[in-house]
């Protein structure tokens, strides 16, 4: 039976467009003067004010289901049921009027774990980008499906600080016992995305199946690399290997079947993006239906200029993970031979890798140290420190121990290698330093991968305690060794301490829920 044109459930609208297939949407959002064509078929598309996400406008209803089990504080932010109502019924009084596009979709490759969503949208360059990162559902999928997690994305809605109780005219509302989010005053499309990611993080571990905010590929011999990070730490580019399958870039889960892709997508910063570096990424935005968001482009000749930060410095490519010419057709993966985590360390302290304890894994997870790099959140212009649990905290409403504990688990069941692994400065901090070269952190990816860098020597960091190789193929000793990298060497020891320090200070508010093994992982800093 067709879908109604002008009812969504509870929602009455002008004219919904349902399941539209790409080359359709495409058209239209050009036709709408949504976007323009690039050289190659891309579609090019402004965000307008907000180029990253509106991470202080995100809000979680609290109520029976949420109450006891998120984990609230400054990035779960509690939104009263009554208020979180109210707006819904002024966003169904504004789209009487208005045409939308609707998606019928899945999260999740695996399908004993997948969860449908239906996504409403304005836009149709949105509804283009979500149908890529999502897994469109096929003919008769939805048939049986009564309730699906919904989210609403409407960049003209705006909604009020005084009689809604956001902080102004932007707000992400999420409320899991009505599976329903609602995005308001915003063109910026990875909202989209990330709150399907976080309706995984909230479902998946009560069937004991770990959400990751992670990117994995396959190797040669049929081994699983699995990589955390947050945004502009190197997910993508890394996981990108042309002697790999790629399972995906950014979501996945892991659990007794292995690794599987939450997505169907890809969503790489490609800010600087080069054919020499990343080839099989640059390739995408030369290809039909891939979404550029941000990204200059030159009106005459429709040629981008990726090294433009004019827009944004987080410009993005949204393109099936079927670009890739190595990619995964199944999205799915055995359990991991490996783990690596990434960090942006805009400190210039932590080694471009090191090996960690199983303890000291979990000490890092939770820790979650990066860089928080430009243009990824507004109002962010330089990289700045952060710590954020689980390489994911905006996008994780559980505490963060319900995440950690069942990555213990599945290290332990699977004696997993973990590594740790700076893709940000080397020779001193931001501003003083250098960045660390992808060769060389590639270099080192592979050698860990393949188990090369088993044969090397190891010494023990006298601070972070990990453990540092002497050697490795392609790469400089003086590289390996952080402390060696500074003219200044009490420069380093004191801002090695610093760091330290600031690793302390952030985990105490693990520290009555970590197990003995795990505080005692933790750095030196006297």
């Amino acid at each position: 039976m067709p879908e109604p044109q002008n009812q969504i459930g509870s929602i009455r609208v002008k004219k919904a467009n349902w399941n539209l297939p790409a080359p359709i949407l495409f058209e239209e959002a050009v036709r709408r003067g949504e976007g323009r064509v690039a050289v190659g078929g891309s579609l090019v598309v402004a965000t307008g004010k907000h180029t990253g996400r509106a991470a202080n406008d995100k809000f979680i209803v609290r109520n029976a289901v949420t109450d006891k089990s998120v984990w609230w504080g400054k990035v779960n932010k509690p939104f009263p049921q009554e208020k979180f109502d109210r707006v819904f019924e002024k966003m169904k009084r504004f789209l009487e009027d208005k045409e939308v596009f609707v998606l019928d979709a899945f999260v999740g490759t695996h399908p004993e774990h997948r969860i449908p969503v239906r996504v409403i949208t304005q836009l149709a360059w949105h509804n283009l980008f979500i149908r890529t990162m999502l897994l469109p559902a096929k003919p008769g999928e939805y048939d049986r499906i009564t309730d699906p997690f919904t989210i609403i994305d409407l960049p003209a809605f705006q909604t009020s600080k005084d009689e809604d109780g956001t902080n102004g005219p932007t707000a992400i509302l999420v409320d899991f016992q009505k599976k329903l989010t609602l995005i308001a005053n915003t063109e910026y499309a990875g909202e989209m995305k990330k709150s399907a990611f976080s309706l995984m993080n909230f479902v998946l571990p009560q069937k004991g199946t770990m959400p990751m905010h992670a990117s994995a590929n396959i190797g040669p011999q049929g081994d699983t690399a699995v990589f955390f990070g947050l945004s502009g730490t190197g997910k993508t580019t890394l996981s990108a290997d042309s002697r790999r399958t790629l399972i995906g870039d950014d979501e996945h889960g892991w659990g007794a079947g292995g690794v599987f892709n939450f997505e169907g997508g890809c969503y790489a910063k490609v800010i600087c993006l080069s054919p020499e570096a990343e080839p099989e990424i640059y390739a995408t935005t030369r290809m039909f239906g891939t979404v550029l968001e941000n990204v200059v482009m030159n009106p005459n000749t429709r040629e981008l200029d990726f090294s433009d930060a004019t827009l944004a410095e987080n410009t993005r490519a949204c393109y099936p993970i079927g670009y890739i010419p190595n990619a995964s057709k199944s999205g799915m993966g055995g359990q991991p031979k490996n783990v690596v985590m990434l960090t942006y360390d805009a400190f210039g302290v932590l080694p471009p890798i090191a090996r960690l304890a199983p303890a000291q894994a979990a000490y890092f997870f939770l820790s979650g140290y990066t860089a928080k790099v430009a243009g990824t959140e507004i109002g962010v212009k330089e990289p700045q420190a952060t710590f954020s649990t689980c390489f994911g905290a905006p996008f994780m409403p559980l505490h963060p121990t319900v995440y950690s504990k069942l990555l213990a688990q599945n290290i332990a069941k699977n004696a997993t290698c973990v590594w740790l692994m700076n893709t940000g400065f080397t020779g001193g901090p931001y501003g003083v330093g250098r960045r660390m070269s992808i060769q060389h952190t590639r270099a080192l990816l592979n050698a860990a991968l393949d188990g090369k860098l088993d044969q090397s020597r190891y010494v023990k960091d006298p601070i972070f305690g990990f453990e540092l190789p002497t050697e490795a193929p392609g790469v400089p000793g003086s590289v390996l060794i952080p402390r060696e990298s500074w003219s200044d060497k009490a420069a380093y020891d004191e801002k090695a301490r610093h760091l330290a320090k600031l690793f302390n200070e952030n985990f105490k508010q693990f520290a009555d829920q970590a197990s003995a093994e795990v505080l005692a992982a933790a750095p030196k800093a006297g």
